[in-house]
């Protein structure tokens, strides 16, 4: 049945920032950010999506990895805003020689080769420890421990992945920045919350709601790790670059699915869509936590500057 707590599901998602949060609409995103003399400063710009430009992307499971990569790139950009607009590429003291370097040679696009070098290698390390890490472990602990494990490599590799990536959470929890991320997080979630059911956009209101979202992106990564472990049944290479490499080349109907499966559990409420929401909604204690009124303040300035005024943002 349809989720009777809410009058219509938007299409409207956000993405906790520094300092600020992004929303994104059907036609524009925006990204607000608190800035250090404690005003927010907003920036509005339309979006056109994949699917709008070629519309095959608007195809079930397809839609799914166009989203993703619609959400990579959107986020991107507003990282690097967010970091500007908080003052958090001001450097203290006197700047290298090194630093001196990279400004003469980069410019204004210093920030975004920053960031792209840091997205390269955040994709590398994730490949390492995600894909090829739980391979090699395995072997090594078939070969000298346990000898008949064979039958069970795509469970104990599957299980292992989320136990690397529930410890790097829990580990990012805990320093402060972060954390603040995370309250950002909780915010956002509350704003759509009193926005899907068509309660007017005040801290007071917002704060009522919870900071759990059956959309969330952290309840998404749950949902392809353990879809990953199907997956891992029908990969018959054990040699960990050949299995990490098979496991690339299935990432998009991994993300496919995840994204449909999302996608229904927040337009459905009943048993099988809260199981399937359960290890994500879990997780999101970690990755969201309860925001102060300044920050649902900003949620709510980024959440009013993408809401369409003709409906739009119905999802049929």
């Amino acid at each position: 049945m349809a989720r009777e707590k809410t009058k219509k599901i938007t299409s409207i998602g956000g993405q906790a920032l520094i300092e600020g949060i992004m929303m994104r609409g059907p036609k524009k995103t925006a990204i607000s950010v608190r800035m250090p003399d404690g005003t927010i400063s907003t920036e509005v710009q339309d979006t056109k999506f994949l699917k709008e430009k070629y519309p095959i992307f608007g195809l079930p499971i397809l839609r799914g990895i166009a989203g993703l990569i619609d959400s990579l790139s959107v986020g991107f950009k507003a990282l690097n805003y967010s970091a500007e607009k908080a003052g958090l590429d001001e450097e203290e003291g006197e700047p290298s020689k090194f630093d001196l370097w990279m400004e003469r040679t980069f410019g204004d696009k210093l920030m975004n080769v920053i960031m792209g070098i840091a997205t390269v290698l955040g994709v590398a390390l994730a490949i390492g420890l995600f894909f090829f890490l739980p391979t090699w472990i395995f072997n090594l602990a078939e070969g000298y421990i346990f000898p008949n494990l064979e039958p069970w490599r795509a469970v104990v590799e599957g299980i292992m992945r989320i136990a690397i990536f529930v410890g790097y959470i829990v580990l990012c929890a805990c320093l402060p920045d972060i954390r603040r991320v995370f309250q950002y997080h909780g915010a956002e979630h509350k704003t759509i919350f009193c926005y899907e059911n068509e309660q007017e956009l005040t801290v007071e209101n917002v704060r009522g709601y919870r900071r759990f979202h059956p959309r969330c992106g952290t309840s998404f990564m749950i949902l392809m790790l353990l879809i990953g472990i199907i997956v891992g049944f029908f990969i018959p290479f054990t040699n960990p670059f050949l299995r990490t490499a098979a496991k690339l080349l299935c990432l998009p109907v991994v993300v496919g699915i995840g994204y449909e499966l999302i996608r229904i559990c927040g337009r459905y409420d009943n048993l099988a869509t809260r199981i399937i929401s359960a290890p994500g909604m879990w997780m999101q204690h970690i990755t969201t936590k309860e925001p102060d009124d300044s920050m649902i303040e900003v949620a709510i300035e980024a959440m009013k500057a993408v809401i369409p005024e003709n409906g739009e943002d119905i999802v049929k």
